[in-house]
């Protein structure tokens, strides 16, 4: 966790705000949920490794005390480790209130207790989108081509979507002589092939299950380039005329949660080193909450790696510093600085230092573009001689 410093908290709401605006212009609303869950939520088995990652929150007074006396689990609530899992709890509290085809905007925190490294840290910003209550194609499609709208218009025209779907990975998987049971966990392993690769991934399957699956998964990993998009994603990558080319079939792509029940993407830039983002179809989720399986899927924004690779926006509005020579002044330049800001310009107020040139160079390295002093004769905004910074 970390703090952010003004440039950078500036350049952060900028680029949000691009990501914002692009899903606002396709009709999606934007919605705010808790940043603690219940633990049982997110500890139902469906958040994969993340789940192991979940700062947990202890009870509280006479709660914690009884538990200790019980031995009984000592957390009731923890940080979300994801915007999915609390999207689904929402969706099923709210549902009378929201549209049959709910289109969702969330833009906030998440929390997980890994090891910090670079481009990966125990707090961080997700942009998310979901549709929820629709089960065709459109849905996946409408995702990604905003997604990737978004992402243009950040500079990141380079970006592309890695694609798989998950009952085609199950058959996979099942080829390999992995029984159902096990399917979850040799997907966490084949989930670790861009880091440990195909050697790692094979040695892990062979002390998790036996060498002849070992043998079946080094054969089918060594020859994915050879495999074309399956049928079952045929119709979303057809969908998306002039941005198939921007589609990758890779039928190792697993995505780590366990909740998936679809189509699954990840986005990937030439400049990263890892994926930017990703999601995929989770029908099955809403349900366990709402009691009645609902089709959703989703894709999420990873905003602290993509902060690194988007280009720098331009400078959107001026801002005037107000020097005043003293306390007394401050009736007037209050008044002046409504006045400003009415006008379209922000305005700041800053009582004149000795070292008015250190003053002067110090405003210009926190964005301010132009400054004018109070003068005796200062009456009215007419009177004020702004001049630019430089």
């Amino acid at each position: 966790m970390r703090d952010i410093l003004p440039a950078e908290k500036l350049t952060r709401e900028q680029l949000v705000s691009v990501i914002r605006n692009q899903y606002l212009q396709r009709g999606f609303q934007e919605i705010e949920t808790p940043a603690m869950e219940d633990i049982s939520r997110l500890t139902s088995g469906q958040g994969g490794d993340n789940e192991k990652l979940v700062f947990q929150v202890l009870k509280r007074g006479a709660d914690l005390e009884s538990a200790i006396e019980k031995n009984e689990p000592l957390a009731d609530l923890g940080l979300r480790f994801d915007l999915t899992v609390p999207l689904t709890r929402y969706f099923a509290t709210n549902q009378a209130s929201l549209p049959k085809v709910f289109k969702a905007i969330q833009i906030g925190p998440v929390w997980r207790a890994e090891r910090p490294q670079k481009g990966r840290y125990r707090q961080f910003l997700q942009c998310d989108i979901d549709i929820i209550g629709d089960s065709s194609m459109l849905a996946e499609a409408e995702l990604l081509s905003a997604s990737l709208s978004a992402l243009s218009a950040l500079g990141l025209t380079g970006a592309t979507i890695r694609l798989n779907h998950r009952q085609v990975l199950t058959k996979n998987i099942e080829k390999l002589g992995v029984g159902e049971d096990d399917q979850l966990s040799a997907m966490v392993t084949i989930d670790k092939l861009d880091k440990v690769g195909i050697s790692g991934v094979c040695a892990e399957l062979a002390t998790k299950f036996d060498a002849q699956v070992a043998k079946n998964a080094e054969q089918w990993l060594s020859n994915l380039s050879e495999e074309t998009f399956p049928a079952e994603l045929s119709e979303l990558v057809a969908s998306l005329g002039n941005l198939q080319s921007r589609l990758v079939y890779d039928a190792s792509l697993v995505r780590g949660m366990g909740y998936y029940t679809g189509a699954i993407f990840e986005i990937q830039h030439p400049e990263a080193t890892s994926s930017i983002g990703g999601g995929g179809r989770y029908d099955s989720m809403v349900g366990k909450w709402a009691g009645v399986d609902v089709p959703a899927v989703g894709i999420s924004l990873g905003f602290e790696r993509i902060i690194e690779l988007a280009k720098p926006l331009a400078q959107q509005e001026k801002t005037i510093a107000l020097i005043l020579k003293s306390a007394e002044e401050t009736t007037l330049g209050l008044e002046l600085q409504a006045e400003i800001i009415a006008s379209g310009s922000k305005c700041r107020l800053e009582m004149q230092q000795k070292n008015f040139k250190a003053q002067l160079t110090a405003l210009a390295q926190i964005g301010v573009t132009e400054f004018a002093n109070l003068e005796p004769d200062t009456k009215a905004l007419s009177d004020l001689k702004i001049r630019t910074l430089d």
